[in-house]
């Protein structure tokens, strides 16, 4: 929070009984808990009593006094969001755990402010338990706030940094949520335009949210988008329509940048590191990935078939819908199904099954690197830069293509050898069978 226009810095204990969160008696009670007067002491004790969270503690000894937001008391520290800052809160009265989104002031302008009352509409409307609802929206003296409910937990994209790529079963159930959440959103018309795995929240027990629903656009436009026209979203997952024409994307793009989500999700790395915005927008339009498989081996080919279609670079070759997703990956997601109670972590919920060949050609996918973070590069890019090289090429033989049938047979054993083998040994021992009871049963009368 912002700090007080005090001119010198308030001590500790100043701070605390100027903020209202620590009275005087709850002050005496923590330093005859901690047997000293000591901040760093007293702190503890009243961080331990519950008084004060160890956000609040860390803001009071920096002098700050100012934890409210109209009725919200500020208690905590979730991060940056696309348009501001997003801070945990609690309702004064309700005590509801919250989430309110800040606008800094620095980015106070007429077209942000918009933006940000247009957020604050569409998340209104939303009501589904895939997507993040918002609960209210005000403004403290120059301080515009939306606040939306709290989701603990993590995201995809810390959960995948600090743990690792999650199993087929248990990416299969955490997409499949969030893309029951992105149906919701297309029901209504609207488009999220940055699907990526920062925006989907998953809570401990493994249930996924769509957060983010700000950036998202009516399907067929509106004169009140103001970034209606440009390139919105994270250069790591956008879709080559969303690239070639940003005035007119559709529920399709979503797709396509959660069939980059879920390949980050099971491998770990983005389709295409490396580079600025610019590049990566063009291999976007002309360039495939390198196969799951050579980072997962364990990935089947079944799973992989659904990422490829999701991927595909002309739209009516995609999954058509959200809807269709869920039912692609309904295999995998309902095994994951009795895990759902569950803590999130890395290890599998089920054995892998094997795979169907020693190893993936090398020649499946083109190189993606090493690098598995996720691009910095975000919000609106430069259209005519992103069109500077979008022109479609042929898909590399044998890659994850614009038409996935190729790499879908591309790892098919043949059954032939085997049939042939098992006739060659059955048809002769079956003559000898024949010829030896023959011989008996002559013997025999």
């Amino acid at each position: 929070m912002a700090s007080s226009d005090l001119k010198t810095t308030l001590s500790f204990k100043e701070a605390a009984q100027r903020s209202g969160l620590v009275s005087s008696q709850k002050w005496n009670h923590a330093v005859q808990t901690a047997g000293s007067e000591d901040d760093d002491l007293v702190a503890e004790a009243l961080v331990q009593s519950g008084d004060i969270t160890e956000y609040q503690s860390a803001q009071l000894r920096g002098g700050r006094t100012k934890f409210n937001l109209g009725p919200y008391l500020i208690t905590g520290w979730i991060g940056q969001g696309g348009m501001g800052q997003v801070f945990k809160a609690v309702h004064s009265v309700m005590g509801r755990e919250c989430a309110v989104k800040t606008l800094p002031l620095e980015k106070l302008t007429k077209q942000s402010r918009a933006a940000f009352v247009r957020e604050i509409r569409l998340q209104a409307g939303l009501d589904s338990p895939y997507v993040v609802r918002a609960y209210d929206a005000g403004q403290d003296g120059s301080v515009h706030y939306l606040v939306t409910e709290y989701v603990p937990g993590t995201d995809l994209r810390r959960l995948v940094r600090s743990g690792g790529p999650l199993t087929m079963n248990h990416a299969a159930l955490v997409i499949s949520q969030a893309a029951m959440g992105l149906q919701y959103a297309h029901d209504l018309s609207l488009v999220h335009r940055d699907v990526k795995p920062g925006n989907i929240l998953v809570t401990p027990e493994g249930h996924a949210k769509v957060s983010d629903i700000g950036l998202a656009g009516y399907s067929f436009g509106g004169k009140d988008d103001p970034r209606a026209g440009k390139i919105v979203g994270t250069a790591d997952y956008l879709s080559p329509e969303q690239i070639r024409h940003p005035s007119s994307v559709d529920p399709l793009s979503d797709i396509y940048s959660l069939g980059c989500t879920l390949y980050y999700v099971v491998t770990g790395k983005v389709p295409f590191p490396g580079g600025d915005a610019k590049s990566k927008c063009k291999r976007h339009c002309e360039q495939t990935p390198w196969h799951p498989r050579k980072f997962i081996p364990e990935l089947s080919e079944d799973f992989v078939d659904v990422i490829a279609d999701m991927m595909e670079k002309d739209p009516s070759k995609r999954i058509q819908s959200a809807s269709e997703v869920v039912e692609r990956l309904e295999p995998w997601s309902m095994t994951a199904l009795e895990f759902v109670d569950r803590p999130i972590d890395r290890r599998p919920w089920m054995p892998p099954p094997p795979p169907k060949e020693p190893a993936p050609p090398r020649e499946y996918y083109r190189d993606s690197g090493s690098d598995h973070s996720e691009s910095a590069h975000s919000s609106e890019l430069s259209h005519s830069d992103a069109r500077s090289g979008a022109m479609a090429i042929p898909s590399v033989p044998g890659s994850m293509s614009n038409s996935s049938s190729d790499f879908k047979t591309a790892a098919r054993p043949s059954l032939l050898v085997p049939i042939a083998l098992t006739l060659a040994l059955a048809v002769p021992l079956s003559l000898l069978a024949g010829a030896i009871i023959g011989v008996l049963l002559h013997d025999k009368f």
